[in-house]
C-alpha cells in the first residue's frame, strides 16, 4: 500500500461501479446533491487517459483495464492531486475556495462506467474508498448499451488500432475479437466484462467497503434507496431528499430515448441471440449478492418476458437523437470541453508520471 503525504487527502472516496447505461448518470446526478460530497463535475476519462501510458491509443495499454500493478507511487499522487484540483460542490464552487479550512478533507463521488475495469488500481490510490455496484438486469442494459452504440453519441475512440469505425463506450480486454460482431455482440461483451470485473474485485474487498443497489430501486423507492446509501457512505441526505420531493427523477445529462414502459422489447430480437451467453455471468451476480432480496435484483434474462417489473427507462432524456454530437459542440459527458477535445478523440497527452 502506497502511503501520502498530508497533501491532497481524501475521506472515504465514494465510487459507483457498473456497466454502461445502467443508470449511473441518475444515481450519480441524484448523490451529488448532498451537501457532504464533492465531484469533479463529470467522468474522469482525462484524469486517466491523459495519462500516456492508461491510454489505449498509446500503444502501452490496449483497454480500460488498469491493476494494482500500475499504482506507482507517482501514478498514485498525481492522479489524487488532478481530482483534488478539480474538486466542486453541487453549486459549483471549487473546493480550493469554498472548502480548504471548512472541510478537514473532501469525500469525493466518482462514476465512469471504466472504473468498473480499474478497481485494484481505485483501491491503491483510495485505500479507503467506499464502492457502491449499480446492477441494471442485462434485457434492459444491453438494450440501452445497442441503443447508445447506433446514436452515435458516446463515442470513445475513432481510430483503434486494427479497427475500421469508431467504439462507442467501454474497451474491455478482448475487443479486438468483436471488430466484425454485430452490435449486440459487442454490447453483450461490455455488460458481461463490466459485471464480470466488478463481481471478482468486490470479492477481495472487505464486506463493509461495497454495497448494491438496483436500478429499479432507484427509480422505484429513491428516498428509501437514497436513505440507504448515505447510510452506508455516511453523508447528509438532506439535500438529496429535497430534489426527490419535488416529484419525479429528472432524466441524466445523456439523453438518447424518451422513456417508455418495456423500451427494451424493440430490440428483443437481438436481445434473443445474445442473452442464453449471460447465464453464467448472471449466477455469479445472484451468488455474490445472495444475502440481498432476490425480488429488487431483476436476473431474468428471457427475452421474451419483462419479469413482471415493468419498469420504465429513465437513463434517457425527453427526446430521440440519431445524430452524432458534432466535434465542436459541447461533449454530453458534461467535462464543458468540445467533444474533439473530449470524448471525440482522447488522445495521450501526458508522458509522465
Amino acid at each position: 500500500m502506497i502511503v501520502m503525504s498530508d497533501e491532497y487527502q481524501f475521506d472515504r472516496p465514494v465510487i459507483i461501479l457498473a456497466a454502461p447505461r445502467s443508470g449511473s448518470t441518475l444515481l450519480f446526478e441524484t448523490l451529488t446533491n448532498s451537501a457532504d460530497f464533492w465531484t469533479i463535475g463529470g467522468e474522469s476519462h482525462s484524469v486517466f487517459e491523459n495519462i500516456h501510458r492508461f491510454n489505449p491509443l498509446s500503444g502501452v495499454c490496449d483497454s480500460n483495464a488498469l491493476s494494482a500493478a500500475d499504482a506507482s507511487h507517482e501514478i498514485v499522487s498525481h492522479v489524487r492531486r488532478t481530482f483534488f484540483a478539480q474538486l466542486r460542490n453541487s453549486k459549483g464552487q471549487q473546493f480550493g475556495n469554498a472548502g480548504i479550512g471548512k472541510y478537514p478533507a473532501p469525500r469525493l463521488l466518482e462514476k465512469t462506467p471504466k472504473n468498473a475495469l480499474r478497481i485494484p488500481l481505485l483501491n491503491e490510490i483510495f485505500p479507503d474508498a467506499l464502492f457502491i455496484y449499480l446492477y441494471r438486469n442485462p434485457r434492459e442494459n444491453i438494450s440501452s448499451i445497442i441503443d447508445a452504440w447506433h446514436s452515435g453519441r458516446f463515442v470513445t475512440y475513432r481510430n483503434l488500432p486494427g479497427r475500421q469505425g469508431p467504439w462507442s463506450l467501454l474497451l474491455p480486454p478482448g475487443w479486438q475479437a468483436y471488430h466484425d460482431s454485430p452490435v449486440e455482440r459487442m454490447a453483450a461483451f461490455q455488460w458481461r466484462s463490466a459485471n464480470t470485473a466488478i463481481l471478482h474485485e468486490l470479492g477481495n474487498l472487505d464486506r463493509n467497503r461495497w454495497m448494491a443497489v438496483s436500478y429499479g430501486q432507484q427509480v422505484n423507492q429513491p428516498r428509501e434507496t437514497v436513505l440507504r446509501i448515505c447510510e452506508f457512505c455516511e453523508v447528509s441526505p438532506d439535500g438529496i431528499l429535497a430534489e426527490i420531493s419535488k416529484g419525479r427523477l429528472a432524466y441524466s445529462r445523456y439523453t438518447v430515448t424518451p422513456p417508455a414502459v418495456d423500451k427494451w422489447h424493440r430490440n428483443s430480437a437481438a436481445l434473443c441471440k445474445v442473452l442464453p451467453d449471460l447465464e453464467e455471468t448472471v449466477r455469479g451476480i445472484r451468488d455474490r449478492l445472495a444475502e440481498l432480496p432476490a425480488a429488487e435484483f431483476d436476473l431474468s434474462i428471457d427475452a421474451a418476458s419483462d419479469g413482471g417489473t415493468g419498469r420504465p427507462e429513465v437513463t434517457g432524456g425527453n427526446r430521440e437523437i440519431h445524430e452524432p454530437v458534432g466535434r465542436n459542440t459541447e461533449c454530453p459527458c458534461g467535462s464543458g470541453k468540445k467533444f474533439k477535445h473530449c470524448h471525440g478523440d482522447l488522445r495521450p497527452v501526458v508522458r509522465t508520471p
